[in-house]
């Protein structure tokens, strides 16, 4: 079912984590090496948006804009040559917005080695036809870890939320005194 814009949200399916899973490959060759030789970081945080936009695309099944990388923590290097894995998952949902989990696994194809190389958390708005923002169903979690999951991406959000106000009240003081302020 494709919600609209009017459909209330309790009339929606709820759909699981598990639903909305992605995983990617990529062999890392020297086209996305940085100077240093490992695989640029921007490489890294493009196929994590990508991952993480499709898993919400299929939670919501409808496109989605990024509204923000909330974090993405590098462990461990990546190296040219390396296979890159990235697993993606919804685990938060609001009324237009999703939260996505995408853990980055690097392996050594000759080895077999696999290392976590980085988790990020990336934010996406659902939109319909025209472009607005539109609902998206329920998560539903399927057991305790998922549960936990959801939680701490219930708690991630109501971080997102403070940023938000805080970054909001930095941006007015600025516009204060500025050329062509109101308030000049």
């Amino acid at each position: 079912m494709q919600p609209t814009q009017n459909q209330p949200i309790h009339e929606m399916q709820g759909k699981t984590m598990a639903e909305s899973h992605v995983r990617l490959s990529q062999f890392m060759s020297p086209q996305h090496a940085n100077a240093q030789g490992n695989v640029h970081g921007g490489e890294i945080m493009k196929l994590a948006d990508e991952a993480g936009a499709l898993a919400a695309m299929r939670h919501a099944r409808s496109h989605v804009v990024t509204v923000a990388m909330d974090s993405m923590t590098f462990m461990e290097p990546i190296y040219v040559g390396n296979v890159v894995t990235l697993e993606a998952e919804v685990t938060y949902v609001g009324r237009t917005s999703m939260e996505t989990r995408v853990v980055v696994i690097a392996e050594n194809p000759l080895t077999g080695v696999t290392t976590t190389t980085n988790i990020a958390y990336l934010v996406y708005v659902a939109l319909d036809s025209q472009g607005r923002p539109q609902p998206v169903p329920p998560l539903i979690a399927a057991n305790d870890e998922e549960r936990a999951h959801m939680q701490e991406a219930r708690e991630r959000q109501e971080y997102r939320k403070l940023q938000r106000a805080r970054e909001k009240q930095r941006r007015q003081a600025l516009d204060v005194g500025a050329p062509g302020s109101p308030h000049v």
